[in-house]
Parts: C-alpha cells; structure tokens; sequence
C-alpha cells in the first residue's frame, strides 16, 4: 500500500556523501484541527501554524518514541506574551497568549519583534527511556521563527543547519511545510560528543540545494514528500528516506486524564475547586475547551 507523502506528515532524508541529514514535513487537517476552538485573529492564527510546522520538524528529531519536544516563546510586554506547542509521538498541540487590543493596533502584519518584542525561544527534548532532557534557550532574534531555529542550531548545538517554514491558507484550511537540513556531526564512535566541522566543504553545496526549496512546494499537498526531495537533489549519487511519520491533533485533556491530574492536589484544594452544581471545571488552553468534571473522592484513591 503506498503511504501518504502528501500532508500531514514527515520525510527523514539523508546524504550520506555530504555528510548531512533532514527532513521535509507537511501539515493540513492537523493545523484545521488544533486551531478550530480557538477563533484565533489572522496574524496569530498564522503564528501558530509557523509553530506548529516547526515543532513537527523538531519532534521528529527525537530517536525516542515516547518522547516529547516542546517549543516555548515567552515575551515580557508584548502582544503575544506566550507561545507553546508540544510534539509526542506524531501529536501536535499548541496555543498562543495575546493581546487582542494592542494587536489590533499593530496593523494587519507586525513584524516578529513587534508581536514579542524582547523574547527568548526555549526547546526543550525529553526522552523518557533514557531519562535525558535537554534544554536550549536563545533570544527570539531574526524575522521569523525559523531564523530564531537556526540560530537556536547554531547558538545552542553548534550545527550548521537551514530552516524553512511556509504557510498558505486557502478556501480548503490550513496548508503548511517546513525543511530543515544540517550538517552530520563527525568524530570516533565512543567519544561523549561528535566533532562538527563548521566550515566542512560539503555543508554549502547542501545549504544551497536545500535552500532553493520555495514556499509553495513546501505547502502544495500535489507534491508528495519524496518528490520535493528528488526535486533537490536528484544530482547527488545517493539520498535515503526514512520511515515517514504521520501527524495529527493531540491533546491529553480527556476526562481520565483530567481526574488524575486533580487527585494529585490535596483534598482540602479539590474541595475548593467544586462549584455550586457539584462539578469541578478544568479549562484547557491547549484545546480551548471546558471540561465539567465530577470528582468522587474515590477518584483520588
């Protein structure tokens, strides 16, 4: 059965002659589906579609299947003064924090730095089955966030590498695509960190290709994941594809979840948290959504 390579999922890449590696990710109905509670305005509705499409490309770094990244703005004093989206096991979800008077100030498309102003990126990797986490933090520099990304390669990791996001909306929903390509660490197996040459001779013939990529290959659900790829670099004498992997709306806020979440707080708490009609309400901002919870005490054991 041919799988889907159209949207909606990711493309591991590697070169191996030019010591690289990517990936190309395409999103749709998974974008529709996060954002659909929101009633977000355009300008941030956007932003979180760019997040989103970043965050898929990072989550799909990680070697653990049960692991988690997640993708963190935080701004004091700006329009949006925080921006989360997280990746586990092919699940996206994401929400924005804004203001909506002085965004709609700001005119119909304010720069990156006038929706944040003074801000840091923070990503953030867990892997449970080795019990690592990893957390990098540079300030939300640039134009956009995929220069924030790269800078976060270069600052945090030491790795030359290229970001691109695109994004269309159309009469059909949401339509995004990111690539992100980077340079392979070298060194002796065994060592505690890998060698990266950062002016290796390859890295800028890969940059260019991957670079020439446009927005709305990217986006164009006609084009199939390892099309694109073809498309970059069918000069070079060998590139492997990886599994692919799916994506789709996550967010773990189902009932079950909830009353476990609460059991956690003291008894004299989830007192507190009762309304007048016996139910506790959980409000979730991942999923702007309302969850009337009744709580037996029961529940808790």
């Amino acid at each position: 059965m041919t799988k889907n390579l159209s949207s909606d999922v990711a493309l591991g890449v590697t070169i191996p002659a030019r010591h690289a590696r990517g990936r190309v990710a395409r999103l749709g109905a998974s974008l529709d589906a996060v954002l659909a509670n929101h009633s977000y305005p355009p300008v941030i509705e956007r932003l979180l579609v760019e997040a989103l499409t970043l965050t898929a490309l990072l989550g799909t770094l990680l070697k653990d299947r049960t692991g988690q990244m997640t993708l963190q703005a935080q701004a004091e004093g700006g329009i949006v003064d925080l921006l989360v989206c997280d990746y586990l096991g092919g699940e996206l979800r994401g929400y924005v924090r804004h203001d909506p008077e002085r965004l709609a100030d700001a005119g119909p498309n304010p720069s990156l730095f006038a929706l944040f102003g003074k801000a840091f990126l923070a990503i953030t990797f867990d892997q449970p089955a080795t019990e690592e986490r990893y957390q990098g933090i540079v300030p939300l520099d640039g134009e956009s966030l995929a220069q924030a990304a790269q800078a976060y390669f270069t600052q945090s990791e030491q790795i030359p590498s290229i970001v691109r996001l695109a994004t269309h909306k159309g009469e059909d929903g949401w339509h995004a695509g990111g690539l992100l390509f980077q340079h392979l660490p070298e060194g002796e197996e065994g060592r505690e960190r890998l060698h990266t040459r950062l002016d290796h001779p390859d890295w800028p013939h890969v940059a260019v290709l991957a670079g020439s990529v446009k927005g709305e290959e990217l986006t164009d659900p006609a084009v199939p994941l390892d099309d694109l790829i073809w498309r970059l670099f069918h000069e070079e004498e060998e590139v492997r594809t990886l599994e692919p992997i799916n994506f789709s709306k996550g967010c773990r806020c189902d009932p079950d979840y909830v009353r476990s979440v609460i059991a956690r707080f003291p008894v004299a708490e989830r007192a507190e948290m009762v309304g007048d009609d016996g139910l506790i309400r959980v409000d979730c901002a991942f999923c702007a959504t309302s969850f009337p919870i009744h709580f037996d005490e029961a529940d808790a054991a």
